[in-house]
C-alpha cells in the first residue's frame, strides 16, 4: 500500500509548533515573572507584607481564651520582631445587626427626602402630613439608636471573647520576619499554629475563616466530587446537542426531524449553527455554578476562590465541550469500543478530531459573535440593575454606577479552550486558524475596553493567574501531540508516530523545568527582596509607620465602630463606620 511522504511535512509542522510554542511560553513566563516582581516592589508598603495569618490556635486553659495564647507564643519565639495581633471572631449575629442598622438608616433618609419633596411641591400647609412623617422618623431613629447601642455592647472585649475563632492576623516589625514566619513550621504538631502570608485586606474571605483548618480538605474533596458529577452528568445534554449536528443519525433517532427538509435552508441552520448556540446557552451558567462551589472550599482569599473556580471551569469545558463534542459527534456508535480498547485512544481521537473540524469553526464564530457582544452589552447586569431600581425605594443606589471585578473564572477558561482547539487543529485542519485569529483580535479589543472602563479592581492579582494559563496551554500542546500520534498511526506512518513520543516527553520535561524555574516566585515572598525593602524603609524612617498601620487594616468589618448621627440633613449619613 502506497503511503504519502507528505505526512513528514505535518510532522515537521508539529515539531515547529511545539518548540516555538514552548519558546513563547518560556519568554512569556519570564516576562510576567519580572513584571510581578516589579509590581510587588511597587506594592511593598501593603499591610500583607508585614502580616501572617495564623490558624488552629490552641485554647489557653488558664484564661479560657486564645488571644493571650497568641501574644505569649509570638512574644516568646519572636521577641524582637513580633509587633501585635488581631483575633478573628464569629460575628454572624453582629453582621446581621449592622445590615439592619444600615437598612434603617436608608429608610430614615428616604422618609426625610420624601417629606422635603412634598413640602417643595406644595406651598399649602402640610402640618398633619409633616407631623406624621416626623413621628415615624423619630420612631425609626429611636430604633436605630437602640441597634447602635446593642452593636457597641457586642463589640466590647468580654462579649467578643465568647466568639473567638482559632484564627488571628499577626503583624511583625519587618517584611523579612513576616516572610520567615509564614514559611516556617511553628510547632512540632503540624496542625497547630499553621501560618501563611496574609492576603491583602480587601481580598480576605471572612466567611471561610470560620472553617476549621482541619476540615478544609473535606470541604475541598466535597467540592471536587460535586464538580466531577456536574461534569459527568452535563455530558448528557451536550451529547444530545451534538446529535443534532449529524442529520442522518438525527433522522434515525427522531423521525419527525425529517420535516426540517421541507423548509429550504433550515437544514443547514439546524445542523450547523443551532448546536453551537444551544451548547453556548447550556454552558453559560456553568462558571457561576463552579464559582459558588469554590466559595465553600475553605479558601481564605477571594482570589484563591476565583482561581479554583477557573480550574474547575476549564476542565469542565475540556471534558464537555471538546471531548464529548468530538466523541458524541463522530464516534457515537463506537463508544463501547473506545472504552474496551484503551490502547487505540490516540487513533480514535485522531479520527474523531478530524471529523469535527466544521463544528469547532462554528463554535469559535458563535463564541466570538455572541460572547463578545454579550460582554460589551452586559445584559445580565442591566436586567439586574433594572429590577433593583423597580423594587427599591433607595434612589441613591440607582444613581451610583454598578462596578464589579473582572470575572477571571468566566473569561480565562473560555479563552484557553479556544487556544486548545486552535492548537489541536493547527496541524490537522489549519483552515480553522484564521477564524481563531479574528476571534483573538476581537477579544483583545473588547477586553481592553472592559478592563479599562467597565470593571473595578477589587484586589491585585500580581500575575498569579499566569501559571495556570501556562499549564492550560501546555495541556493543549500535549493533546495536539497525542492526536498526531494517532493520526500518523492511521496513515500507516509508524516512524512518525514513534518520533512524536520524544517530542511529547520533551514537552513534559519543559513543564517540570518551568515549575522549578518560575513557580516559586508566585508562591513565596523572597527573603532577599523583603530584607532590602526593610533596609531602605529603615533608612528613610518609615518602617515603623508601615507596620503600625498594618495591624489596623485587618480589623474585621463588623468590629469597626458604628456611630449614630441624628441629623436632619439628608446629605449626612446616619450611620458611619
Amino acid at each position: 500500500m502506497m503511503v504519502s511522504r507528505r505526512l513528514w511535512v505535518h510532522f515537521a509542522c508539529l515539531c515547529f509548533i511545539s518548540f516555538y510554542g514552548m519558546y513563547l511560553l518560556y519568554k512569556e513566563y519570564e516576562e510576567i515573572t519580572i513584571r510581578r516582581m516589579q509590581q510587588l516592589q511597587n506594592l511593598k508598603h501593603r499591610p500583607d507584607r508585614f502580616t501572617v495569618i495564623v490558624r488552629e490556635i490552641p485554647l489557653c486553659i488558664e484564661h479560657e481564651a486564645r488571644d493571650c495564647c497568641v501574644d505569649h507564643f509570638f512574644s516568646k519565639h519572636y521577641p524582637n520582631t513580633y509587633y501585635s495581633y488581631q483575633m478573628v471572631y464569629n460575628t454572624d449575629y453582629l453582621d446581621e445587626l449592622v445590615k439592619q442598622t444600615k437598612s434603617l438608616a436608608r429608610k430614615i433618609e428616604d422618609l426625610r427626602e420624601t417629606s422635603i419633596a412634598k413640602k417643595s411641591k406644595s406651598k399649602l400647609s402640610l402640618f398633619d402630613f409633616s407631623q406624621q412623617k416626623t413621628s415615624k422618623v423619630a420612631l425609626l431613629e429611636e430604633k436605630l439608636h437602640a441597634l447602635c447601642h446593642k452593636i457597641h455592647q457586642l463589640q466590647c472585649k468580654d462579649m467578643l471573647n465568647k466568639k473567638e475563632l482559632p484564627v488571628a492576623f499577626v503583624t511583625f516589625k519587618s517584611r523579612s520576619n513576616a516572610a520567615v514566619a509564614a514559611q516556617l513550621q511553628q510547632h512540632s504538631h503540624p496542625l497547630l499554629w499553621v501560618t501563611e502570608l496574609a492576603p491583602e485586606p480587601r481580598d480576605i474571605s471572612w466567611r471561610n475563616l470560620r472553617v476549621s483548618y482541619r476540615v478544609v480538605p473535606l470541604y475541598r474533596l466535597g467540592v471536587l466530587i460535586v464538580a466531577s458529577l456536574l461534569t459527568v452528568f452535563f455530558a448528557i445534554p451536550v451529547t444530545a446537542v451534538q446529535g443534532i449536528a449529524k442529520y442522518e443519525k438525527l433522522k434515525k433517532w427522531f423521525p419527525p426531524a425529517m420535516a426540517v427538509q421541507l423548509i429550504p435552508g433550515l437544514n443547514s441552520i439546524v445542523t450547523g449553527y443551532l448546536p453551537s448556540v444551544v451548547l453556548k446557552g447550556f454552558i453559560y451558567v456553568v462558571p457561576f455554578a463552579m464559582f459558588a462551589m469554590a466559595k465553600v472550599a475553605g479558601c481564605v482569599a477571594r482570589s484563591k476562590e476565583e482561581i479554583k473556580a477557573c480550574n474547575m471551569v476549564f476542565y469542565f469545558l475540556v471534558g464537555n465541550v471538546f471531548f464529548v463534542s468530538v466523541l458524541s459527534g463522530s464516534l457515537l456508535d463506537t463508544i463501547g469500543n473506545f472504552i474496551s480498547h484503551p490502547k487505540a485512544i490516540p487513533s480514535q481521537l485522531a479520527t474523531a478530531v478530524t471529523a469535527q473540524a466544521d463544528f469547532f469553526v462554528t463554535y469559535i464564530l458563535t463564541d466570538g459573535l455572541s460572547g463578545f457582544s454579550l460582554e460589551v452589552l452586559q445584559p445580565g447586569l442591566l436586567i439586574w440593575d433594572t429590577l433593583k431600581s423597580c423594587c427599591t425605594l433607595d434612589h441613591r443606589r440607582v444613581k451610583s454606577p454598578y462596578l464589579y471585578s473582572l470575572p477571571y473564572f468566566r473569561i480565562i477558561p473560555f479563552v484557553c479552550l479556544s487556544i486548545l482547539i486552535g492548537m489541536v487543529y493547527a496541524v490537522v485542519a489549519p483552515l480553522l486558524l484564521p477564524f481563531l485569529i479574528v476571534y483573538f483580535c476581537l477579544g483583545y479589543v473588547v477586553y481592553i475596553n472592559q478592563i479599562q472602563d467597565m470593571y473595578a479592581i477589587t484586589y491585585e492579582t500580581c500575575g498569579q493567574y499566569w501559571p495556570y494559563i501556562h499549564h492550560y496551554i501546555l495541556l493543549a500542546i500535549i493533546l495536539m501531540q497525542i492526536t498526531m500520534i494517532g493520526l500518523f498511526g492511521l496513515k500507516l506512518k509508524p516512524a512518525a508516530s514513534i518520533s512524536t513520543i520524544p517530542l511529547l516527553l520533551s514537552t513534559l520535561m519543559f513543564n517540570e523545568y518551568c515549575k522549578m524555574r518560575f513557580l516559586p516566585y508566585f508562591h513565596h515572598y523572597s527573603l532577599k527582596d523583603a530584607a532590602e525593602n526593610d533596609e531602605f524603609d529603615e533608612k528613610c524612617g518609615v518602617l515603623e509607620f508601615h507596620y503600625e498601620n498594618a495591624i489596623n487594616a485587618y480589623c474585621p468589618p463588623s468590629l469597626l465602630p458604628v456611630s449614630f448621627a441624628a441629623s436632619e440633613s439628608s446629605s449626612t449619613p446616619l450611620v458611619s463606620s
